[in-house]
């Protein structure tokens, strides 16, 4: 559900503190909940604003700022998988991170993942090559 506008939320506090009527009277004329009135009355007492606040949780992550760390690692290592990329993270840095977090990181910074292609004696390029390390085979 979409925040309310900063126009309706001036309107019910100022009906509530300019023209004196009671917190459940402003919300049966708004047609809003008893709590919101109550809290963006509390929200302009104590911040003076009535701006919607942010939703959801700040996301964190390690790769945040390490974009040119991040690029070595894919020019050193061109044909590593994520797993491997997030390992050489990890031994770079000394914090992990997943998978999804190192792909997301790829395509912020628009670097390929395409592998190399097996070429036939034709010319013809066939799947991509699979390596023994990859599969955990020697």
């Amino acid at each position: 559900m979409k925040a309310y506008s900063v126009d309706l939320r001036k309107k019910i506090v100022a009906a509530h503190l300019v023209e004196k009527m009671s917190i459940r009277k402003v919300a049966t004329r708004f047609l809003v909940s008893k709590s919101l009135v109550q809290k963006l009355v509390k929200q302009q007492r104590f911040e003076g604003s009535l701006q919607p606040k942010p939703r959801g949780k700040p996301q964190f992550s390690y790769l945040t700022n390490r974009e040119t760390e991040v690029r070595e690692m894919v020019g050193e290592h061109p044909d590593a998988t994520l797993v491997e990329l997030c390992e050489l993270f990890a031994q770079k840095t000394g914090h992990s991170v997943s998978r999804a977090a190192m792909c997301r990181c790829l395509q912020k910074l628009e670097l390929p993942r395409k592998k190399n292609m097996v070429q036939s004696p034709s010319g013809d390029r066939k799947s991509p090559k699979i390596k023994s390390r990859v599969l955990g085979k020697n």
